[in-house]
C-alpha cells in the first residue's frame, strides 16, 4: 500500500508541475520617442520618455506614463515639461496575449504636469509650476513574438485647476496649459 501511495504522490506531483496555469496579469515596459503639437509654443518639439504597467488577463490594467520634454518653449532659454501620470489602460489583445498579435487600446489618468523656464536673467530664479492633470489617449502594441513588439499612441494632456471661488467641497476647472503627444517605442512583455 505505501508504494501505491508514494506512486500517486509522484504521479500527482508531476501533473502539478505540468498542469496548465492559470492567467497573470502581464507586465511590460516601453521606452518611447515622441514629438509634442497642439501648443503654438510646444509646435513639433521633441519628448522621450517610459510606461511600465500590468495588463490583468490582457484586457484591463495599469500603468505609469513618464515624459520629459526638454525645449519646450522653444530654445530662447532654458526650459522643459515633465509628466508623470498613473493611468487606466484598457486593450483587446487580437491573437491572445502571449505570441505575435495586436492590442489596440484606450488609456487615461491623473497625475503631475511640471513646468519649468529658466528667466535668462541672473539673479532671477526660475518659474516652475507643478501642475495636477490629466491624460488620454489611444494607441496600438503590436507583438512579434511573446516578449518584444513596437507601440505608438497619441495622447491629449490637460492641467487641472482648484476653483477656490466656490463653496464646493471639490471643485476643479480645466487649466489653460495642454498640448497633444505622438509617440513611438518598443514595448517588452
Amino acid at each position: 500500500m505505501r508504494r501505491v501511495m508514494k506512486a500517486l504522490l509522484i504521479v500527482a506531483a508531476v501533473a502539478a508541475l505540468w498542469a496548465p496555469t492559470q492567467a497573470r496579469a502581464e507586465g511590460y515596459v516601453s521606452p518611447w520617442a515622441g514629438v509634442n503639437f497642439g501648443n503654438d509654443q510646444a509646435e513639433g518639439n521633441w519628448a522621450f520618455g517610459a510606461n511600465a504597467g500590468y495588463m490583468g488577463a490582457g484586457i484591463i490594467g495599469g500603468e505609469v506614463d513618464f515624459g520629459f520634454a526638454p525645449d519646450f518653449f522653444g530654445e530662447s532659454v532654458d526650459n522643459h515639461v515633465m509628466n508623470v501620470m498613473g493611468n487606466l489602460i484598457i486593450g483587446i489583445p487580437v491573437g491572445g496575449t502571449r505570441g505575435p498579435g495586436i492590442r489596440p487600446y484606450v488609456t487615461g489618468g491623473l497625475g503631475l504636469i511640471r513646468t519649468r523656464i529658466d528667466s535668462g536673467v541672473s539673479g532671477i530664479d526660475a518659474f516652475t509650476t507643478n501642475d495636477f492633470g490629466f491624460n488620454l489617449g489611444v494607441g496600438a502594441m503590436g507583438f512579434f513574438n511573446d516578449h518584444f513588439g513596437l507601440r505608438g499612441d497619441v495622447r491629449y494632456f490637460r492641467t487641472l485647476n482648484e476653483d477656490t471661488g466656490g463653496s464646493e467641497l471639490i471643485d476643479v476647472d480645466l487649466g489653460s496649459f495642454d498640448f497633444w503627444r505622438a509617440s513611438v517605442g518598443i514595448v517588452i512583455r
